[in-house]
């Protein structure tokens, strides 16, 4: 029988499709095939580092908070009470 895993079956399609299409149509699909791939890895690289980015400000952002008003605010009764001490 003719199966499909028969290597003359592989060889005959193989034959036809250079018949019809020709190697400089077949290379060119290869060359867009494999950029298509290239830019597709890269997109998903691309991806990754956001992600990435985004991570590392969170946590950036959770191990120093920004400054309040109120601890200033604190810090300055603070040294007004200092300077009422030292007056007396």
């Amino acid at each position: 029988m003719f199966g499909l895993d028969s290597i003359w079956h592989w060889l005959i399609v193989l034959v036809i499709v250079v018949l019809l299409f020709g190697t400089a149509k077949l290379r060119n699909a290869g060359n867009d095939l494999g950029a298509a791939i290239r830019n597709f890895k890269k997109g998903m690289n691309q991806g990754d580092e956001d992600e990435a980015a985004k991570a590392k400000a969170v946590h950036e952002l959770k191990a120093d908070p920004p400054a309040d008003a109120a601890p200033q605010a604190k810090s300055e009764q603070t040294k007004s009470d200092e300077q009422r001490d030292r007056a007396s």
